[in-house]
């Protein structure tokens, strides 16, 4: 059917259509890149993290991803999961100053992971897989850490997802998956949601409802021992 011969009321929603989907043709490839999960950790604590890798091509398979671990911020701790399918292997490399862990001092840190796919486990088109690493101790003087991710298909191409985030906030054209670091909380802190005066009226109003259960339980006590004192002394009349 031409689209000229159409009613005026008929074009508005084929246009909406086409606009709709060319929105999602174009926004579909720039979200799908390596990214890593939870986006968040804490500050000098230890976390199991997850490099999740979308298949953005029709035509190939993704059967490699490499992982640089920051070396500005070496992990004491770096242990890949077994994910089945994918063989995982670590890279260490000497330190130019020696990493303090648990009262230990280390030479050497894991600064890539290599996860290689066996024949039957690639990652297909319109598919993704995660790849969980537990890490440790992250860093207490630092934001963020980057980690920069090759990404290698069957038919030989390869996208490196190395660029580091904007000043601006802009993100780039190959962003490189990001762990955002946050304050640890303080101990014995107040919940966010419980806020310290609400705290203690509810503290007081706890202490007043304890006060007026002690007194009701003493005047209940007292009308209870009148109670056994009258029945006695009525027994007594009877008998008399």
């Amino acid at each position: 059917m031409n689209p000229s011969r159409l009613r005026p009321g008929r074009r508005l929603p084929l246009l909406a259509g086409a606009a709709a989907g060319t929105v999602l043709l174009f926004a579909g490839p720039a979200a799908a890149h390596v990214t890593v999960q939870p986006g968040e950790a804490q500050q000098g604590g230890y976390s199991t993290i997850a490099f999740k890798v979308p298949n953005e091509r029709d035509n190939a398979s993704t059967e490699k991803l490499e992982v640089t671990v920051p070396a500005d911020h070496p992990l004491a701790s770096v242990m890949p999961q077994p994910v089945p399918g994918w063989d995982v292997e670590t890279t260490t490399s000497k330190l130019d100053e020696p990493l303090e862990s648990h009262g230990k001092k280390l030479d050497e840190a894991v600064t890539k992971i290599t996860w290689t796919a066996k024949k039957d486990a690639k990652i297909a088109p319109g598919t993704f897989q995660q790849f969980p690493v537990s890490v440790g101790q992250l860093p207490q003087d630092a934001e963020q850490m980057v980690f920069k991710a090759i990404q290698t298909y069957d038919n030989g191409e390869v996208v490196r997802w190395i660029e580091e985030p904007k000043k601006d906030g802009a993100e780039p054209e190959n962003p490189a998956p990001v762990l955002k670091l946050t304050p640890a909380a303080e101990e014995g802190a107040a919940a966010p949601d419980a806020p310290a005066d609400e705290t203690e009226d509810q503290a007081a109003s706890a202490d007043g409802a304890d006060t007026t259960a002690r007194v009701l339980g003493g005047a209940g006590i007292l009308v209870g021992a009148a109670g056994v004192v009258f029945g006695v002394l009525a027994g007594r009349r009877r008998s008399a």
